[in-house]
C-alpha cells in the first residue's frame, strides 16, 4: 500500500427483500403502531373491568312524558322567556320534593335585572364538609328550538335518578349526592359567569365544600344502528371508536381520567349499553361543550356522559329536535348506569 492512500471499504452486503421488509416493519412499528397504541390507551382507556347486571329499572315511559312536557308544553325556554324558565324550576322542585329528595333553590340575579334558579335535591348526609357527588343537567334550550335531546333528556334523567335514590334507605347513603338543574348553559351564555353551573361551581368554591366527583348529563337520548352515523372531531378518532352510533360516551380532559375511568368501569356492564370514553385535551371540539367545564374551572372533578350531541345528532339546535326522535330504552339504560356511578362513590353495600 503506497504512503498516504487509503484503504478502500468494503462493499456493503446488499439486504434480501425478505430483511427489508423487516426492517420496514420494524420502523412502521417504532414510528406508526406503538404511538397509536400509546394514544389509544390514554384517550380511550381500554379496561376490563366492568359491573355486574343492575336492579334498578327506569320506566321509558316516564322517560318520554318527561320531554314530552319540556319539549312541547313549556316551549320556548330560552334565555328570553324567563316565565317559562320559572315554571320548569318549580316543577323540577316539587318533583324533587316527591322523590324523597331535599329541595333547595339557589335563585341569582344576571347582569341585575332577571332572576334565574339553579333547583337542587339532595340525599344523603346533611354534613357539608363531606365530599358530595354532584349530577345535573341544564334545562334551558338554544332559540326557541324544541330541544327534547338538548337538553330535556338530560332532565328527565336526573328526575328519573331522583326517583331511583328516594327508594334507598337513607342510612345507606355515606356520602352527599346533589341532583341539579341549571338555566342558561345555551349560548349567548354560554361561557359566560351567568351560566347557571357557574354561579353553583362558585359558590360551592367560594364556601368551601369539597366535590367527590361531578356529573354532567348532556344529551343521552339519540342512538343509531347504521354504520356511519356517528362522527368525531378528528379523523384519527375513527381508528378507536365505532362508526355506529348506537354507545354513550363518558367524557373529560386529561386531569379527570381517573374519574372518566371510575364511571366507565361503573356503567359497563350494568346495562346491555355499549359504553365508551374519552379522556382528551381541552381543546378538543366538544370536549368542554357543557356545564362541567365551569367546575373544571373551580378545579373540581367533573365528567360529562353523552349520546355526543351534534357528533351524532344533525338535529342538534334546530326544530327537528323533537321527542319522537328519541330512543327511551336505551336512555334508561344510560340513566340506570348513571344510577350506578352514583351508587359506586355514595352508597354503603
Amino acid at each position: 500500500m503506497k504512503f498516504g492512500s487509503l484503504p478502500r471499504p468494503h462493499p456493503r452486503p446488499k439486504l434480501t427483500l425478505k430483511q427489508r421488509l423487516r426492517a420496514w416493519a420494524i420502523a412502521l412499528l417504532v414510528f406508526l403502531v406503538i404511538p397509536l397504541f400509546v394514544v389509544w390507551l390514554i384517550v380511550c382507556q381500554p379496561s376490563l373491568k366492568r359491573n355486574s347486571p343492575s336492579n334498578a329499572r327506569v320506566d321509558p315511559a316516564h322517560l318520554e312524558a318527561t320531554v314530552r312536557r319540556l319539549s312541547i308544553d313549556r316551549v320556548p325556554r330560552d334565555f328570553a322567556h324567563r316565565d317559562n324558565l320559572a315554571r320548569i324550576a318549580d316543577e323540577i322542585e316539587a318533583a324533587f320534593a316527591e322523590s324523597g329528595a331535599r329541595p333547595r333553590r339557589h335563585t341569582y340575579r344576571h347582569t341585575g335585572l332577571y332572576q334565574f334558579h339553579n333547583i337542587s335535591g339532595f340525599f344523603g348526609p346533611e354534613d357539608e364538609t363531606l365530599p358530595r357527588v354532584i349530577v345535573g343537567a341544564h334545562y334551558d334550550t338554544y332559540d326557541e328550538f324544541p330541544g327534547a335531546d338538548d337538553n330535556a333528556s338530560g332532565v328527565a334523567g336526573i328526575l328519573e335518578l331522583a326517583t331511583l335514590l328516594g327508594k334507598l334507605e337513607p342510612s345507606r347513603f355515606v356520602l352527599p349526592v346533589e341532583l341539579v338543574c341549571w338555566p342558561l348553559e345555551e349560548p349567548p351564555y354560554f361561557r359566560s359567569d351567568g351560566m347557571g353551573s357557574a354561579v353553583h361551581a362558585a359558590s360551592l368554591r367560594e364556601n368551601g365544600v369539597p366535590v367527590r366527583l361531578m356529573v354532567c348529563l348532556e344529551m343521552i337520548g339519540y342512538f343509531s344502528d347504521t354504520f356511519g352515523s356517528q362522527s368525531y372531531p378528528m379523523p384519527l378518532l375513527h381508528l378507536y371508536y365505532p362508526e355506529r352510533g348506537n354507545f354513550v360516551a363518558v367524557a373529560g380532559d386529561l386531569h379527570n381520567r381517573e374519574s372518566i375511568a371510575l364511571a366507565k368501569a361503573a356503567m359497563k356492564g350494568a346495562t346491555p349499553m355499549p359504553v365508551c370514553s374519552i379522556a382528551a385535551p381541552r381543546n378538543l371540539p366538544g370536549i368542554d361543550f357543557s356545564d362541567h367545564l365551569n367546575f373544571w374551572d373551580q378545579g373540581y372533578p367533573a365528567i360529562m356522559i353523552t349520546d355526543t350531541a351534534f357528533y351524532r345528532n344533525d338535529r342538534y339546535h334546530t326544530e327537528r329536535d323533537t321527542p319522537d326522535t328519541l330512543d327511551y330504552e336505551r336512555m334508561a339504560q344510560v340513566v340506570v348506569g348513571v344510577y350506578e356511578v352514583i351508587r359506586s362513590l355514595t352508597v354503603a353495600n
